[in-house]
C-alpha cells in the first residue's frame, strides 16, 4: 500500500451497532471508508446512517441484505449467548444467538474479502462455535482462503481507551501466511511507547460534576448533542451513593449503612465487588455494560460526585468523540454505548490490519 497516497478500502459492518468498530477503522487513516452496514436495532442503525453516510440494511441478518462490493468485512456476531450474563437465556434463544457467526460466514463466502475481522466476547474463542469457524477457515475444500487466521483477548485499556474491557478478537487476511499476533498495544506496562492507561480522570474530569438535565437532546443545528444528563434518585438511593467511599462498593455499604442496605445484600455477605461500586479517578474505569445507569448493575458511580456516571462520560469511556451523535430515546443511546466496540480500539485493529494487507 502507498502510504503517500491512501488507497480507498472499502468496509462492511456487519451487526454493526452504532458503529464503533468502523468508526475506529476510520479513525486509522489508513483509507478505511464505511460503504455498507446490517444492523436490526432501529435506533443503531439510525445512528450508524448518521454518522456514516453509507446504506444500512435495517433488518435481520437471516432476510437476505444485497451485499456491495467491499475490501473488508468486519463486525461482531451478538455475544449473549456466550457471555456469562446470558446464561439465563433459554435454550432456543441462546442457540439462535450462537449461530449467527455462520451468516457472517456467509457474507465471506459471497465476498471473499481481502480481510475480515470478527469481534466478540473472550469466552467465543472457548466455544465449540469458534472451534467450527477455525475448521471451515482450515479446511482444503471450504474455498475460504483465510487459513492462518490470527486470534486472541484483547484489552482495550492497551490500546488507548479508558477503559478494563476485553473482547476476542480474529482477523483474517486472504491468502496470507500467518500473521503476527497480537497488535503491538500503545499503553500500559507492555507498550515500547512507555504511555501508562488512560484513565477515568484522563477521560471526564472536565466535565462537570452536576449533570444538567433528565434526557438527550441534540443542538437545533444538528451540531452537537448534550448527553451530560442525570436521573431522579429516591432519597434513599441519594443516602446509598453518598455513603460509598471512594473505590468503595455495596460491601462498604453493608459495613456503614445496613439500615439502607437492601435485605437481599445483607443476606448474601459475598458475590461480585463492583455492584454498587464507585469508580477510581485514576485508573481505567470497569467495562461500560448497556445498563451503566444503573448502579446496581455494577462499578458505575462517579468517582467522587454523589450520582451515576453519565451518558456523555459513558461514551467517553468508550472512547467516543463528543462530536458522534447518537439517535434515539436514552435507553437506547445506553444500549448503543454498553453493545459498542470502543473506536480506539477499533483504530489498533485497523492500524494493524493495514499493516497486513497486500501491498
Amino acid at each position: 500500500m502507498d502510504m503517500t497516497k491512501r488507497e480507498r478500502i472499502r468496509t462492511l459492518d456487519l451487526f454493526a451497532g452504532a458503529g464503533g468498530l468502523s468508526l475506529g477503522f476510520e479513525l486509522a487513516d489508513e483509507g478505511f471508508e464505511p460503504v455498507y452496514a446490517v444492523e436490526n436495532d432501529d435506533a443503531a442503525a439510525e445512528t450508524y446512517r448518521r454518522n456514516f453516510g453509507c446504506e444500512v440494511f435495517g433488518n435481520d441478518i437471516e432476510y437476505g441484505p444485497v451485499y456491495p462490493e467491499a475490501d473488508v468485512v468486519i463486525g461482531g456476531p451478538p455475544c449473549q449467548g456466550f457471555s456469562p450474563l446470558g446464561r439465563d437465556r433459554d435454550d432456543v434463544s441462546r442457540a439462535q444467538l450462537n449461530g449467527l457467526w455462520k451468516h457472517y460466514l456467509d457474507a465471506v463466502r459471497i465476498l471473499q474479502p481481502k480481510a475480515f475481522v470478527i469481534e466478540n466476547v473472550p469466552e467465543f474463542q472457548r466455544s465449540a462455535q469458534f472451534a467450527e469457524l477455525l475448521r471451515l477457515l482450515r479446511s482444503e475444500d471450504s474455498l475460504m482462503p483465510y487459513r492462518d487466521a490470527a486470534f486472541g483477548v484483547l484489552n482495550a485499556a492497551d490500546y488507548g481507551v479508558p477503559q478494563s474491557r476485553r473482547r476476542g478478537i480474529l482477523v483474517a487476511v486472504r491468502d496470507s501466511g500467518p500473521l503476527e499476533w497480537p497488535p503491538k498495544p500503545t499503553h500500559g506496562p507492555d507498550a515500547a511507547s512507555g504511555r501508562p492507561h488512560v484513565t477515568v480522570r484522563d477521560a471526564i474530569a472536565d466535565l462537570p460534576a452536576r449533570t444538567e438535565g433528565l434526557e438527550p437532546h441534540i443542538s437545533a443545528d444538528g451540531s452537537s448533542q448534550h448527553l451530560h444528563f442525570g436521573r431522579s434518585p429516591r432519597p434513599i438511593s441519594l443516602e446509598r451513593y453518598r455513603t460509598i467511599p471512594p473505590g468503595g462498593n455495596r460491601f462498604d455499604l453493608m459495613a456503614l449503612r445496613p439500615d439502607i442496605t437492601p435485605a437481599c445484600w445483607l443476606n448474601k455477605p459475598t458475590g461480585t465487588t463492583d455492584v454498587m461500586g464507585r469508580m477510581w479517578w485514576d485508573r481505567p474505569s470497569p467495562t461500560i455494560r448497556t445498563e451503566f445507569f444503573k448502579p446496581e448493575k455494577g462499578r458505575y458511580l462517579h468517582p467522587t460526585a454523589d450520582r451515576v456516571i453519565s451518558h456523555r462520560e459513558a461514551a467517553r469511556l468508550q472512547s467516543f468523540p463528543d462530536s458522534f451523535v447518537f439517535e434515539g430515546k436514552k435507553i437506547e443511546i445506553a444500549r448503543q454505548i454498553g453493545n459498542a466496540v470502543p473506536p480506539l480500539l477499533g483504530k489498533a485493529i485497523g492500524s494493524y490490519l493495514a499493516s497486513n494487507l497486500p501491498r
